[in-house]
């Protein structure tokens, strides 16, 4: 069995690899970081021609379809070149509008989300109560443990900042919003959506894991230490192949949950993941040494990125839970 991405795939990956590399990435991280938004914006535009969003929309409202696997690899992506914004929770939000078999509803928003003219933040029952980037969505969903679907009124307050100064939290407004949608379909459709709201997490974290392994040998193989590199000491070689063991160990998890999609798998998916890229982050920051800590180091970005994200859709102790139940009998 070829348990392999496609030509087509691995195509498709190293389209987005190229474009986000001459993108200027960290700068518009930075920038979304100080609440200067343009550049981000800017980048959601160039990776909607490449027609990343569209994997999560029918063909009907211009997707391409629901395409869990090629989403994953292009998620993969945006981690490993560290992309601000709410880009899981848009496409969530497209999948949770697709599933809901609301024609009114996706017409209304699905062509905008897909031509990447604006996204979307998201609440989902047993999740987090904070919505990511809601300041500079366009929409900002919640759905209620009723079964209902709100188009929430715009946040009051401050946002808050997690360790991620690119990563800003805020909860949707209580009162004011839009009853959008109500009933067991909406709860169906929030389940599918939290399902490929934590598939996608766990492949930005892959993508983070990895390049926080390419920079930290890369810094290894320069930095010199007794008249030798770094990288040539026993130590340091065993604490760089346990970081890759830990991430190659996790990518075939996430091909697995792309194409079941099941709860368990996905669960799995996300823990290794997540586990996988705090330890290249440690990794990165030990073998870094005191520059490791500097927020001028574009290092920083993506050591920042790693434990949010690892809780972020389904924390270790969340996502073990559901394993469990997904193979325990009964």
């Amino acid at each position: 069995m070829r348990f392999l991405p496609t030509d087509e795939q691995s195509d498709f990956a190293r389209t987005l690899r190229s474009l986000l590399g001459s993108a200027q990435v960290p700068a518009a991280v930075r920038a979304w970081a100080d609440g200067e938004p343009g550049p981000g914006l800017a980048l959601r535009s160039r990776l909607a021609g490449t027609g990343l969003f569209a994997l999560a929309a029918p063909e009907s409202y211009e997707g391409a379809g629901l395409l869990p696997l090629e989403l994953a690899l292009g998620f993969v992506e945006l981690g490993r070149a560290g992309v601000p914004g709410p880009v899981v929770e848009s496409a969530a939000v497209s999948v949770l509008l697709s599933e809901l078999g609301d024609e009114a509803l996706a017409k209304r928003f699905l062509p905008g989300l897909v031509a990447g003219e604006a996204w979307a933040a998201l609440t989902l029952p047993g999740g987090s109560p904070y919505a990511l980037d809601a300041d500079a969505a366009a929409h900002c969903f919640t759905v209620s443990a009723a079964g209902e679907l709100w188009l929430a009124a715009p946040a009051s307050g401050e946002a808050l900042r997690s360790t991620d100064p690119a990563r800003r939290l805020s909860r949707p407004a209580a009162a004011g919003g839009e009853l959008l949608a109500a009933g067991p379909a909406v709860a169906r459709a929030a389940g599918a959506a939290g399902r490929w709201a934590r598939l996608l997490t766990a492949a930005q974290c892959l993508g983070v894991g990895e390049a926080l392994l390419e920079r930290t040998v890369g810094y290894v193989k320069q930095r010199s230490q007794f008249g030798a590199p770094i990288g040539s000491f026993q130590a340091v070689k065993h604490r760089l192949a346990d970081t890759l063991l830990a991430l190659e160990f996790a990518r075939p998890l996430v091909w697995a949950a792309a194409l079941s999609l099941t709860p368990g798998d996905v669960a799995a998916a996300k823990l290794r993941c997540g586990e996988a890229a705090y330890r290249a982050a440690m990794t990165a920051l030990q073998l870094h040494g005191a520059v490791g800590y500097t927020e001028e180091l574009d290092l920083s970005l993506w050591l920042r990125k790693a434990r949010p994200l690892r809780d972020a859709w389904g924390t270790p102790s969340e996502c073990r839970a559901e394993v469990l139940r997904s193979v325990t009998p009964g």
